[in-house]
Formats: structure tokens, sequence, C-alpha cells
């Protein structure tokens, strides 16, 4: 049975991650959002201290990549899963760009925790990876991905185009998926570590985006890009039974990662906007009725009910992942209503505030500007309720699109 009590050996983490929010990022926020490709050098000391908890077995870089572990008699197991939710929702609470941009806590490593076998996730630990899966014409649709792989006297040779690549410039390394035959559809799709400044790699360009600016968004071209063979992450076998399983099990570990940042965003709106609303005389009273005060008393009463239903369904997902139980359902759905719900109350918030809201006295409008990409990547809001419905309803993705 899951316990909605924050694990007591995760509580330092927590600890230390609100302290960074707090006393790093919140201080640097605007500077980063103003100074776009920039790169926030204060994140290498974090960074650093990162991964010396990583090698005291505190925390593990990237989602999926620590077992978990038994919590007493209860037989309830609280992993990294749930340690990365509990924590990025903090960071979150201070920065959601900056966060993004950690160094060697990048999705790659979410990939490679999730699909690489053990001599690999041992050879490249420590590495910054970042992860290409999105394409101009595989978006939504990652299993209509056309970047090629060739294996060519002991190399894979890959080519094509990826796009809205977080940390594509700064991470040491990517994770490229692409198929090794286009006509075996989505279960030809592999993934391969490919380190930076490998020849055939091209950074095209950064884009400059309306939100988490600190963080960078490359486009990548491979053209003839040769890599070892050995760096195929996981099983090169073909199966029409495991096919695009390994980006779907990366997936149902970073769908509550990005719920989780959402809830972080949308915690800090509120409680800044509770704040700025105090000071005009506005005073949320919960033992009254719902409907027997200020509308914008209503108004963030209902944010708060949305914000914990999000916040359980996020918790939900990351402890069955934790518990080794299928979850694909519920982080789809945890990024559906997070996501959703993140961006709904940033934007209500800035609304309810006016102007002190709308410039840049407050990081209120940053924040809503922040929380629509959560609402996009990972699979937009669309895709995850269809995601939803084909798993209630039992249907394929070719019987129900």
């Amino acid at each position: 049975m899951i316990d909605l009590d924050v694990p007591k050996k995760l509580q330092p983490l927590l600890e230390m991650a609100n302290g960074v929010a707090k006393s790093m990022f919140r201080p640097i926020s605007r500077q980063y959002d103003v100074a776009e490709h920039a790169y926030p050098k204060e994140l290498d000391s974090l960074g650093a201290l990162l991964d010396a908890m990583n090698e005291g077995g505190r925390i593990r870089a990237g989602v999926g990549g620590l077992k978990s572990e038994r919590d007493g008699a209860r037989g309830v197991r609280n992993g990294s899963n749930m340690a990365v939710v509990l924590g990025l929702s903090e960071l979150c609470w201070g920065d959601c760009g900056l966060t993004l941009t950690i160094p060697r806590q990048g999705l790659g490593n979410a990939a490679i925790g999730a699909v690489a076998n053990e001599e690999q996730r041992e050879r490249f630990r420590g590495l910054w990876a970042a992860m290409a899966i999105t394409e101009p014409d595989a978006g939504s649709d990652a299993a209509a991905i056309r970047t090629t792989a060739v294996l060519d006297g002991g190399e894979w040779v890959l080519n094509g185009e990826k796009i809205f690549v977080t940390c594509g410039e700064r991470a040491d390394a990517v994770v490229v998926w692409a198929t090794l035959d286009p006509s075996r559809g989505r279960a030809a799709i592999k993934s391969f570590l490919v380190p930076k400044g490998t020849p055939g790699m091209q950074l095209v360009r950064l884009e400059k985006k309306l939100g988490i600016r600190a963080s960078d968004t490359a486009t990548l071209a491979f053209t003839n890009c040769r890599i070892p063979e050995a760096n195929l992450l996981g099983n090169r076998e073909i199966s029409t039974e495991r096919g695009f399983s390994g980006a779907m099990q990366t997936f149902d570990n970073t769908r509550p990662s990005v719920a989780a940042m959402a809830i972080g965003v949308a915690r800090a709106s509120l409680e800044l906007t509770r704040e700025i609303l105090a000071r005009e005389g506005l005073r949320v009273d919960h033992r009254s009725g719902l409907y027997c005060g200020h509308a914008a008393g209503l108004a963030l009463r209902q944010m708060e009910a949305d914000l914990e239903a999000a916040r359980l369904l996020t918790l939900k997902a990351a402890w069955m992942a934790d518990n080794g139980m299928p979850n694909s359902t519920e982080a789809s759905m945890a990024k559906a209503k997070a996501g959703r719900v993140g961006n709904e109350i940033t934007l209500r918030c800035v609304a309810l505030c006016g102007a002190a809201a709308y410039s840049e006295r407050e990081l209120l409008e940053k924040w809503a500007r922040d929380s629509k990409i959560l609402d996009i990547f990972e699979g937009t809001q669309q895709i995850q309720l269809l995601i939803v419905a084909r798993r209630l309803l039992g249907k394929s993705s070719q019987a129900l699109k």
C-alpha cells in the first residue's frame, strides 16, 4: 500500500534541495533568464556535490538508476524514482531552467539507467548525457524516427537530425534514438551514446525560447557519424514483442519527473501569490465555506486542490516504479494532470496579481513562461491523454490514433 508520508531517509535530500533552490537558484534566476545561452557556472559546485553523493550511494544521477530498498517490515520500496520526484519538485520551486542544466543529471542519464547493460552503466559512469529523440518529422509520434544507424566494420554510422535536445551543447555526450531498419517500424528503434566532439556530429543552432532560458536547447545533425559498436545501449535484437520498449521505459521513469517539475513551479507561484494578496489585505480562510469569501480566495483554494491532486498522482507513479510495478498509465496521468494544472496555476496567479506579476519585479511572469514547456516535452498533454485512453480501453496505437 502506498504511503503518502515523505520517507525519513529522503528527508535530508529534500532539505538539501530546498536549500539549493532558496540560496542558489532564486538569487540567480532572473540573471540567467535574461542571459540566455550563458552557462551558469554556479552549477559546477552543485554538480560536484551530487557526484559525491552518488558515489556515497545516497542518490543516483538519472532516473531509475538506483535499486530501491525495502523500508522496514512494511515491504515498501523507496528508491531513486521517489527521490528524484521529490527532489526535482523542490529544485524547480527555485528555478526550472537551472534544474534542467545541472551537470551530469540529464535526461540522457535516465535513458542510460533504463536501457544500458551493467557494463555500459559502469563505462559511462560520470558522463553528462543529453537525450536526442525528437526530429522535425517525429515529435509526439516518437516511433516515426527516421535517423538511421547502420553497422559498418565494427562501428555504427548515424545519419539524421535531432531537434529540441535539452543540454545538447553542454552535455558530455548525447543518447541518440535511431532506427536499425526503417521497414521494421518501432521495433527497430534503438539508442546510441555519441560522445561530444565525435566527427560527423554538428551543433546546428541553439533555440531562443519562451521559458527555461537557463537551459540550452539544441538542434544536432549527424552526417556519417561513426561510433563504436559497443555504444548501442542494451540489446541490438529487433523484437516485435519488445519493440521500442527502451524508449517507453525511459518515459515511464521521466514523465513523473516532469510532472514533479511542474508541481514545483506551480507551488512557487501559489506561495508568492498568497504573499502578494496578503499584503493587500486578502487572507484565505480555509474554515469558511468555499463560496463565502473573496473570489480571489476561492481561486486560490481551487488551485490548491488541483495541485494536490497532481502531486498525489505523481507520487503514485514514482512509487509504482520503485516497486517494480508497470506504471505507464499512471506516469502519463501524472504528466497530463501536472503539466496542465501547473501551466493553468502559473497563468492564473499572474492574472490575480495583475501588474505586480506582469512585470519583472517578481518571478511570477517568468514561472508562467517556464511552466508551458512542462505541458509539452516528454509527450504533450494530448499524447498523454491518448496513451491513457489506449491503456484503459486495451487498444493498440494503430487501433486508437
